[in-house]
């Protein structure tokens, strides 16, 4: 099949995560990504997708890195398979668990996998706290995981995205702030940035979160999201103003992969990317249409920017609303 026109678009470089392609064998997912015209891959390490505990993982590795560069496909490594750990508990053990060493050890076996992918970041994320943890607890383990993990990407040369998920310990920007501060800022540590997240939960308008981690920027997972629901949809199903968002990425000069992030839409997962790729490029162009207005801005700029300005200030408003979070996503 040829492949369609590429997936980067005007600086930015679009990928599509293997979690929303489930039930299909990993070759044939990353076939599929590529055929469509992604230019990368945000591979969740999992049963049927490279499972780093299954036998002659060398081997599957070196095939998985061959077939990538046969594809023209960048990747970055994703950790949040749900059961790849515990058959009975979702995600579980967490950094933050009683005995904490399964999920260090499949942190540092996806480190070692990025290494010898040639990924741009390895993502990982902190895990609910655990009822009877208590939070300072809670806080201590996951830094003591955290070291431990970021020693093993230092000596491996790998670049770690920390995500902020809803309702798990570091669920925003400013949780990612303050375990960046507690770790002592390594220079392998940057933040994974989930669009929909933002929307979902960050206090700023969603193109300000880009903005304000710009400088930490490695990883990108975008999807549509309403606020206060913790629900991965499709895009224009949910409330995020894509083109303001693109051009934020492409203002903070952010370079790696941004990847559609819908691990619920595995039933249809062919179809979801090609529309998802199309509502990319077609959100591309608007922004890159909008900053050539803004750069030769009409004579009838007042009236124009008023009403910019009520658009924005009505979704800041919104950012004050009082929300409830639905995890069940995570």
């Amino acid at each position: 099949m040829t492949a369609p026109a590429s997936g980067a678009s005007d600086g930015l470089r679009f990928g599509y995560g293997t979690n929303g392609f489930a039930n299909h064998r990993l070759d044939d997912a990353l076939a599929v990504i590529a055929d469509l015209g992604y230019v990368g891959v945000a591979l969740t390490l999992d049963h049927d997708h490279l499972d780093p505990f299954a036998p002659e993982l060398a081997r599957r590795v070196d095939a998985v890195r061959r077939r990538l560069s046969e594809l023209g496909l960048a990747v970055v490594i994703e950790t949040g398979a749900r059961y790849l750990l515990d058959r009975w508990h979702k995600h579980a053990p967490t950094l933050l668990h009683d005995d904490a060493a399964l999920r260090v050890e499949f942190l540092r076996r996806a480190v070692t996998i990025g290494a010898d992918l040639g990924a741009e970041a390895v993502s990982f994320w902190a895990g609910v706290r655990p009822e009877a943890v208590p939070p300072t607890l809670a806080w201590d383990r996951l830094l003591a995981g955290c070291t431990r993990v970021v020693e093993a990407a230092d000596r491996a040369g790998v670049t770690l995205g920390f995500e902020p998920e809803p309702g798990m310990l570091v669920e925003d920007i400013a949780d990612w702030r303050r375990l960046y501060a507690d770790l002592g800022a390594p220079a392998c540590l940057g933040i994974t940035l989930d669009i929909g997240h933002c929307r979902c939960l960050e206090s700023l308008p969603v193109p300000d979160c880009v903005r304000e981690v710009g400088a930490h920027l490695v990883n990108v997972q975008i999807d549509d999201m309403r606020r206060g629901v913790h629900e991965h949809l499709e895009f224009g199903q949910g409330e995020i103003d894509f083109p303001p968002v693109l051009a934020a990425l492409r203002e903070v000069d952010y370079r790696g992969l941004v990847a559609v992030e819908l691990p619920r839409h595995s039933h249809a997962a062919p179809a979801v990317a090609a529309r998802s790729l199309d509502h990319l490029r077609r959100a591309t162009a608007a922004s890159t249409a909008g900053a050539a207005e803004r750069a030769d801005p009409p004579e009838d700029l007042p009236t124009r920017r008023a009403g910019m300005t009520r658009t924005c200030g009505d979704e800041g408003a919104a950012t004050g609303d009082n929300h409830s979070r639905n995890t069940s996503q995570a």
